[in-house]
């Protein structure tokens, strides 16, 4: 049975419902987007040049392996197997 000091105590207080944050102005699509473009690091133009001459040659130095490998192995399929 419940003694006479828990019956004489006020009930728990329920906690506070958390308050909703004030509403912000949305930002547009186009806004966020010019926003992030200044964010971006862009290369000078020396870097630009220096990069796409590496990305030519490895495009073309790929090129010339994949090439002789596929002549090399036509050859040997065209001596071996067609004969």
């Amino acid at each position: 049975m419940p003694t006479e000091k828990a019956a004489n105590k006020p009930p728990a207080a329920k906690p506070a419902a958390p308050s909703k944050p004030a509403a912000a102005p949305k930002p547009s699509f186009f806004g966020n987007i010019i926003a992030e473009l200044k964010k971006v690091n862009w290369p000078t133009r020396d870097e630009v040049r220096k990069l796409t001459v590496m990305v030519l040659v490895v495009a073309f130095t790929v090129g010339l392996v994949l090439g002789a490998l596929d002549y090399g192995l036509s050859f040997l399929v065209d001596q071996f197997l067609l004969d």
